[in-house]
């Protein structure tokens, strides 16, 4: 029997780390084939947390995920169950583990700070912070466009830049939004309503409502680009990958001195119509390696949602690849027999 010690600062760290009822503790020892105890310790005002294991290697993963965790129990970082998987998951992969969660990018008005959770968000802030045009790509829940939204109140308030820009296609409705009932603000509120979540968070609904007035925030259809120069402002596209290569060619030359532009999205959810390729696949592709762009894409790992998103994200990938792979396995038969 193999054994390794980790050693808390003190008791309350030992319960954030276990977990309510033990559930994290419960959740490493059927993921590594190990055991975890704790005792009392002479060495610290905390505990000896104990971990036993019949395979050298499964304790040694163990301990590092263990000791990973713990590191962000210390810098204050409460324990989701999406970041104990997180973690867990990096190990197995056999992946390093890097260190992110330790920068605060902002405090929401509720005093909730915002920090990256896994280490593909911490990467896809230092791109934020040190380049001019970012393109945030991967699946749904990764976080882009909330940590976009968070970075851009961050330099609004720190007076890096005079004005934040938010913007996206409504595609839905086919950009054309003259049918639909009531003034310009209600037309649009419906595909813009994740923009004004993150906001209200941001800043909160009074503060929030003084800066739309002022016009330091405006949120607009990406159709109400056209034709501007968008000086000292930190512009977000969200949804791009519903615009089209020159809907997305049009956005990227809007950028202006003393300016930012984040655009995110996902291209495996396109709504554009059938044969329409995406400007934001095709953007990828052509702006990667020029100065002051980054491409920063996002895995299932990153996701911070319900834990069953990642696994729907990678059942979808495999049905997709198979499919390349052996298109006929897959081809839907009519009552008569003929396939189609």
């Amino acid at each position: 029997m193999y054994e390794k010690i980790l050693y808390t600062e003190t008791m309350e760290q030992t319960a954030s780390l276990f977990g309510n009822f033990d559930m994290n503790a419960a959740k490493l020892e059927k993921a590594f084939g190990v055991s975890i105890t704790n005792r009392e310790s002479d060495r610290s005002g905390g505990d000896a947390v104990i971990i036993r294991s019949e395979d050298s290697d499964s304790l040694l993963s163990a301990f590092s995920a263990l000791e990973y965790l713990l590191s962000m129990v210390a810098m204050g970082t409460e324990l989701s169950e999406q970041s104990v998987d997180y973690v867990i998951n990096t190990v197995r992969s056999g992946e390093p583990l890097e260190r992110f969660g330790d920068d605060c990018i902002c405090v929401t008005t509720r005093g909730k700070p915002i920090k990256a959770r896994t280490v593909g968000q911490k990467k896809y802030i230092d791109a934020i912070k040190k380049n001019t045009i970012i393109l945030g790509l991967g699946p749904a829940g990764t976080g882009k466009t909330f940590l976009a939204v968070a970075a851009a109140s961050t330099a609004l308030r720190n007076k890096e830049v005079s004005r934040i820009i938010l913007t996206r296609p409504a595609v839905e409705a086919g950009e054309r939004l003259g049918f639909l009932p009531g003034d310009l603000q209600s037309k649009i509120n419906p595909y813009l309503r994740p923009l004004y979540d993150a906001m209200f968070e941001m800043f909160g609904a009074e503060t929030y409502q003084r800066h739309i007035e002022r016009g330091t925030i405006e949120i607009a259809p990406l159709a109400y680009m056209r034709g501007r120069t968008l000086d000292d402002s930190f512009i977000i596209l969200d949804e791009a990958q519903n615009t089209t290569p020159e809907q997305m060619k049009m956005f990227l030359t809007r950028l202006g001195s003393g300016s930012k532009a984040v655009v995110t999205g996902d291209i495996t959810q396109t709504d554009l119509p059938f044969g329409k390729k995406s400007g934001l696949a095709e953007a990828s592709k052509i702006l990667r390696g020029i100065e002051g762009i980054a491409i920063h894409e996002f895995s299932e790992r990153d996701v911070v949602r319900h834990k069953l998103v990642q696994k729907i994200i990678l059942a979808y990938d495999k049905y997709e690849r198979e499919l390349k792979r052996s298109p006929e396995k897959f081809r839907v038969k009519r009552s008569g027999g003929d396939e189609k």
